[in-house]
């Protein structure tokens, strides 16, 4: 404890250098430079990279996005799934103070606490009880199974912060007169595993900032970055500028929502039938063929059916028409519209400034044009009947997908009788019944037609051969600690 401490003074004070010949590995996730440091309860990619690394929870994810042991050094879960027991490992906070049952179960409902109000907040909402259970083991009950729990715990928003501190696995200085953090990661003995005298030769620490993507892009072809994480659409045409090969370019096989959100119910989308015309005229196969992604996984469903045990319905609406006995179904709904309200067909389209957000008003612009639809394209929260909508799912369950359209989120149009079914599926134990009520919260959506389903978002990444333990995987995380271990 006393070398964790010695070095936690170290690099408060800015005195990590380079380690094992070669330096801090230079990551830059893409953003805003500020947001690196954001707080609250809704993360920047950036700065969920940066609590993940500094702020531990139970437990956490490895590079290929699997659950391991965090603070928690193991668990067990009771036969029903009712119940997650996890002992932790002997160790301490920051101060010196340790790490007890009764810190986790106050830290643990304090974040519970502060996400509600949050879709995180939703989806917490299966855990009935917490309790310390002796001096080093905490149990977690819940109303009703949730197999991919432990991911859900996983999250970086779910990390302890104990006297404005955490436990790891790496420590963080800020740098002076920039937006950018070091870490250095915790030795062993301080994870509650055995010492490894050659610690300080082996373990690199990581320099981490957030940049816009164009100046991201630029720094990894000057070699001045090891790593670019964080790159969605919106920025992907920018991942092939400058001298790189394909094979630096990491493209993660990502689970969630990229389409569009309806903002609100009136005049032309104040009817189903013509929000639904809109999905009904977009070529989704068409739409990412400028972008060149292979394997992007398009759907014209808001939760894709192999996310339910047995798929409730088609792998795609509207299959048994063609993409041009669609468009006319729509264009005839749309001349109606107009016809009877003699204005013109308008959307306002938001979307973010970006290479990607270009090929993306072009494709739908053209799109809607054969239907009848002219679009403007306004900046996200300037008054968009539409908005694009791009989330990594959190974890594997169609539950995710339905709460981020829950409408005490107020995020757009939502769907009451969908969130009193998703409500009563949080205490329903019988697997099939659980389901059963998922499905028809899904109909529920759909039959409103509160959203444009495009497909799976993107997720990109800019990676040096120089760098290990960097995998791709379907949460769109890449562990900060991983990157600094040695790999021998």
């Amino acid at each position: 404890m006393r070398f964790w401490r010695a070095l936690l003074c170290l690099v408060m004070l800015g005195s990590c250098g380079p380690s094992n010949g070669g330096g801090p590995i230079n990551v830059a996730v893409i953003g805003a430079p500020d947001s690196l440091f954001q707080q609250g309860v809704r993360l920047s990619p950036a700065a969920q990279h940066l609590r993940a690394a500094t702020f531990e929870g139970l437990v956490t994810l490895d590079p290929a996005g699997q659950v391991v042991p965090a603070l928690a050094e193991r668990w067990i879960v009771t036969d029903d799934g009712l119940s997650y027991i996890f002992r932790l490992r002997d160790g301490t906070w920051p101060g010196g103070e340790d790490i007890t049952a009764t810190d986790v179960r106050r830290l643990l409902r304090d974040s519970i606490a502060r996400l509600r109000g949050t879709s995180l907040g939703l989806d917490l909402a299966k855990i009935s009880e917490i309790r310390a259970m002796t001096g080093r083991v905490v149990e977690v009950r819940l109303t009703g199974p949730m197999p991919d729990f432990l991911r859900l715990l996983a999250q970086p928003e779910l990390g302890f912060v104990k006297s404005g501190s955490g436990a790891g696995p790496m420590v963080m200085s800020r740098e002076d007169g920039v937006m950018a953090a070091r870490l250095s990661a915790l030795p062993p003995e301080a994870r509650g595993l055995p010492a490894r005298e050659d610690w300080e030769e082996l373990a690199r620490p990581v320099r981490i900032e957030a940049l816009p993507a164009r100046k991201a892009v630029e720094a990894f072809s000057r070699g001045d970055v090891d790593l670019v994480l964080g790159g969605s659409i919106v920025d992907f045409p920018l991942a092939e500028a400058g001298p790189l090969s394909r094979g630096t370019i990491q493209v993660d096989p990502a689970l969630g929502l990229l389409g569009l959100v309806i903002r609100e119910e009136r005049g032309l989308l104040a009817d189903p039938a013509r929000r639904e015309a809109l999905s009904m005229a977009i070529d989704r196969a068409a739409l990412i063929q400028p972008f060149g992604i292979g394997g992007w996984q398009a759907s014209s469903w808001i939760v894709p059916p192999d996310q339910f045990t047995q798929p409730p319905f088609p792998p795609e609406r509207w299959q048994d028409l063609s993409l041009e006995q669609r468009r006319a179904t729509a264009a005839a709904r749309i001349r109606a519209w107009t016809t009877g309200s003699g204005q013109e067909a308008k959307v306002r389209l938001g979307l973010p400034r970006g290479p990607g957000s270009d090929l993306l008003y072009q494709q739908l612009a053209r799109a809607w044009g054969t239907i009848g639809v002219s679009v403007e394209r306004v900046a996200p929260g300037k008054g968009a009947d539409i908005e694009l909508r791009d989330n990594v799912a959190r974890y594997f369950s169609p539950r995710w997908y339905l709460n981020q359209f829950h409408c005490s989120l107020a995020a757009g149009l939502c769907s009451p009788q969908a969130d009193a079914l998703v409500r009563r599926s949080l205490v329903e134990r019988d697997p099939a019944a659980r389901e059963k009520l998922l499905i028809e919260a899904h109909a529920a959506l759909v039959a409103r037609e509160v959203y444009i389903p495009l497909g799976a978002p993107v997720r990109w990444s800019l990676v040096r051969g120089s760098i290990s333990n960097y995998l791709a995987n379907q949460w769109g995380l890449h562990p900060l600690f991983a990157l600094s271990q040695p790999t021998t």
